[in-house]
């Protein structure tokens, strides 16, 4: 299997993508793809989606221009890369989403499909969030990119635990499309709306954090956060109180998974469907107290 993963020679091409290196899990999600690559004997070139569609649709159709050994990609909404990645496909690249669903399933003939349970993210943020408030009063979901099939997912597991608290009511389900400007914006809005607001539920840490500040410049305190991807700073703002949960949504796997099983198919002649599942489960503990320390460490080395 070593040899398998390990390119001979020239390095390896690998073309990457995630939604916008201005979310801190896709930032994360590059430098962990790159200290994979260095290990692996493969350069990555990187095209960034700057957190838009459109945007990150054009970016793919320059990188379907080119020649690659690898192509992984997290698209910023479902069916927005199609043509390019079909073009790619054709050309005989191993195409690998990450995180997010590419196309409706049967659209393209994809390699492997590496990420997490999200509707699982979801629902434990949820609980946690619930049972500090007493399961009742106000909350809000602030949502991320709708078309964003890790957001659907996320939202599907807040609804389900939601429907199990009679006295909790949700104010507001708004898309903030991970951009902690729009989250300032709206959460600037929704503190005078709302003031009897209880609890916060956010599609990612970096929301939950950039409310957070709004929150406190409004001397709000004392209204419940939860968050999900666990990155260092949520890390340590649950181990401070400012978060009640966060659950780690494997950055450094995703990507750094992703290389391997780009290697292993240029390399090692891996085929889809036959010596790679279509799908591979990414795994992500709930932070505590206990685990955060090591965590942390897991997190600075790429390894989770």
């Amino acid at each position: 299997m070593a040899q398998e993963l390990m390119a001979a020679g020239s390095p390896l091409k690998a073309g990457m993508s995630n939604a916008g290196l201005q979310a801190t899990w896709c930032a994360q999600g590059k430098q962990a793809a790159e200290a994979w690559g260095k290990l692996m004997n493969v350069e990555v070139t990187w095209f960034d989606g700057e957190l838009s569609a459109t945007k990150q649709r054009a970016t793919i159709d320059n990188m379907a221009a080119q020649q690659w050994d690898i192509v992984a990609i997290q698209t910023f909404g479902i069916g927005t890369l199609n043509d390019p990645v079909s073009k790619m496909i054709d050309a005989g690249t191993p195409i690998i989403a990450m995180d997010t669903m590419m196309a409706p399933e049967g659209q393209l003939a994809l390699h492997t499909f590496i990420a997490p349970d999200n509707v699982f993210m979801g629902s434990v943020t949820a609980q946690a969030l619930f049972d500090s408030i007493g399961g009742e009063g106000q909350v809000v979901m602030t949502q991320g990119a709708l078309g964003h099939t890790g957001a659907q997912g996320r939202a599907k597991g807040f609804k389900q635990i939601l429907a199990n608290y009679p006295n909790i009511e949700l104010v507001d389900e708004q898309p903030a499309d991970w951009d902690v400007t729009k989250v300032a914006r709206i959460w600037d809005s929704l503190l005078t709306k709302f003031p009897d607001l209880k609890a916060g539920f956010f599609h990612n840490d970096d929301m939950a954090l950039a409310a957070n500040n709004v929150i406190k410049a409004k001397g709000r305190e004392g209204i419940k956060l939860s968050g999900i991807d666990a990155m260092p700073p949520a890390v340590n703002a649950v181990l401070d109180g400012t978060l009640v949960a966060t659950v780690r949504n494997p950055s450094c796997r995703i990507h750094g998974w992703a290389v391997a099983a780009g290697v292993a198919a240029a390399v090692g002649g891996e085929k889809s469907g036959t010596d790679i599942p279509s799908y591979i489960w990414a795994d992500g503990p709930v932070i505590t107290q206990d685990t955060a320390a090591g965590h942390l460490w897991l997190q600075k080395n790429f390894l989770i």
